[in-house]
């Protein structure tokens, strides 16, 4: 299966030395949820400025962008580079997994989201229907900006008591989710640490939030299923 596609996984966060040690990095991360064997996989740091060429893009078949610790509304100039180059990516059709596509975003209102959430998904969407999914699944999530409004195209996809807009869809090539189907409870684990190492969050509160971990596992199966779906055109 797969075999001759090329994807790229667009960094938007400096790996740990944990993760790099232990999976490979976070492009490690994504390529054994995602990749099937036959398939090409491409890594550009665009955190450090690194893109694809213009003359590169025809060359895959889909992009895969990572999340980042980095505000997704910040001045950074490689997020408005990132932006402007999802925006080629819309005007070309290409298959695209991401966090946003134009809209507005900005702080939660209800302040950090991290843990494993259950997510409802919309009866509506065709898309879940399709590959026989739940209508409720369980993701992992650690953020504390979130979707505030879509591009008037776009379909919301799913939500939660936490957060209106968890995973969105713009015609039939983009798919954007607000947790994380790549992370293992390990990988959350120590972001926890990392959080509370950069004074991101209190101590009590990443004590509480290690105490309630044990109580229910991630969705994973059912979500690598969702992204390698929608990723490469099997719907």
């Amino acid at each position: 299966m797969g075999s001759g596609k090329k994807y790229a996984v667009l960094l938007c966060a400096e790996d740990s030395d944990y993760v790099k040690k232990k999976y490979g990095g976070y492009f490690g991360v994504f390529v054994g949820m995602l990749a099937e064997e036959g398939e090409t996989w491409d890594l550009y740091r665009v955190v450090a400025g690194e893109f694809p060429g213009d003359g590169e893009i025809a060359g895959y078949d889909g992009f895969v962008i990572t999340g980042s610790c980095s505000d997704a509304h910040g001045p950074d100039p490689w997020i408005s580079k990132l932006f402007h180059f999802l925006q080629k990516l819309d005007s070309l059709k290409k298959r695209l997994l991401c966090r946003a596509l134009g809209g507005k975003t900005g702080r939660a209102t209800s302040g950090w989201d991290i843990g494993v959430r259950t997510v409802n998904l919309s009866p509506s969407s065709k898309l879940f229907a399709s590959l026989k999914i739940p209508n409720f699944l369980s993701v992992i999530e650690c953020h504390q900006d979130e979707v505030w409004e879509l591009p008037p195209r776009a379909e919301v996809m799913a939500s939660s008591n936490k957060t209106r807009i968890e995973m969105f869809k713009c015609g039939d090539h983009m798919m954007g989710i607000q947790g994380h189907p790549e992370y293992t409870i390990d990988i959350l684990l120590h972001l926890i640490d990392r959080l509370l190492q950069r004074n991101f969050i209190a101590e009590t509160y990443a004590n509480e939030l290690k105490a309630n971990l044990g109580a229910r596992e991630p969705d994973r199966e059912a979500l690598k299923k969702l992204c390698i779906s929608f990723l490469k055109g099997r719907l």
